[in-house]
Parts: structure tokens; sequence; C-alpha cells
């Protein structure tokens, strides 16, 4: 069974903010990780995010506002803008507020869908768990991976071959660049060396 339900989306909403979650949300929500230009960035990663959030949930200082920011951190996404994740947390930050959500509370989401924009894990005590969390993909076997980079470049289908490739392989070795791409100690032992090798053959094919 897919981790992305709405049983699931129920007891999340019922179990922090002791209220059913709002009529229509969650079909509302998974339109829009269905629209039809999102190739990765669509219902399967939050999905595989919450799966992956599920073995180190254990690990968070506040688990419910993290699950929140994984089902809303890429609910906006157009890849001609610069404001999706500015809008993913608002919109966020207004649906648990109107449900009656502490100010507290829907803050902490905001700020955890806001570190997945530059993958800030300095925004929140959980942001490093998060992000390892959506960059989880990055160190998956080599078959998940390319389809991963193979479903960008399907999203960006509107960029110039050539700009694609120079673009891409800088976001990619800005990664490769850090002195780990994984902040907590699970994931970074569970992904880091082969994210590395998922990275160097990504960046090889593009320079090449």
């Amino acid at each position: 069974m897919s981790a992305l339900n709405a049983e699931r989306w129920q007891r999340l909403w019922l179990r922090a903010i002791k209220q059913a979650p709002p009529a229509g949300g969650y079909e509302r929500l998974l339109a829009m990780y269905a629209e039809p230009h999102r190739h990765y960035h669509n219902r399967e990663h939050i999905a595989d995010c919450l799966k992956e959030f599920d073995l180190v949930r254990r690990l968070a200082a506040e688990p419910d506002a993290v699950e929140f920011a994984i089902w809303f951190h890429d609910a906006v996404y157009d890849t001609r803008a610069g404001d999706n994740e500015e809008r993913s947390a608002q919109l966020a930050q207004d649906w648990l507020k109107e449900a009656g959500a502490s100010e507290a509370f829907a803050n902490s989401v905001r700020q955890l869908v806001l570190a997945t924009k530059a993958h800030d894990a300095t925004l929140h005590p959980d942001a490093p768990l998060l992000v390892d969390v959506d960059l989880s993909i990055l160190g998956q076997v080599p078959e998940r991976f390319w389809d991963y980079e193979r479903a960008i470049r399907s999203e960006y289908e509107w960029v110039d071959e050539k700009m694609f490739k120079s673009k891409r392989a800088e976001i990619l070795e800005r990664f490769l660049a850090r002195p780990r791409i994984y902040i907590t100690e699970l994931c970074f032992e569970r992904f880091e060396a082969q994210a590395r090798v998922n990275l160097r053959a990504s960046i090889e094919r593009l320079r090449g």
C-alpha cells in the first residue's frame, strides 16, 4: 500500500490539529501533484518521501510538522517560476491556521517547506532530516537515479538541451562539492556513497 493515502492524511490532521482535514483538501492536493507537467515532483515523490520518513521518524523533534511539510513541499510546482516553495509554504500555513493549528506549529511547517528550496538545514531543528529525506533519491540504486534524471529533464523540456546540461551539471556539482550531502548520520550511512557515485556519473554524462 502506498504511503500516500487518505487514511494517513486524515490521521495526521486528527493527531496534530485535533480536527478532521479540510473538506476536499486531500483531493485538491493530489490533483496538484497530478498536473501533467510533473514527471518527478508528483504523487510518487511524496509517497517515496513519506516512506523514507517513516524509517527516520523517531529522529524528529516535531514529526507531525515534518510530515505536513512532506505533503506540502512541492504542492506548487512550476519550472518557470522561482517562488514554488514560498507559495507551497504559504498554502500549508493557510490551511493549518484555518483548521485551528497554533501559530507556532503552522510556522514550523512553513519553515520546513522553505528549507527544501535551497536545502537549507538551518531553518528549523528538523530541517536536516527533511532535507535528507527529500534528497534521498540521489543515493538510490542507479536504475532509480537515472529514472529521476530523465524525469527532471522532462520537467524542463522547454529548456534548450545545451543550456539544460550546463545548468543541471552545475546543480549536481554543488551537491558533490559538499563535505557531506546528507546531514543526519542514518541517511549519511544509507545514501552518501551511492549518491556520490550517481552524481559523478551524471555530471560526466552532462559534461561529456
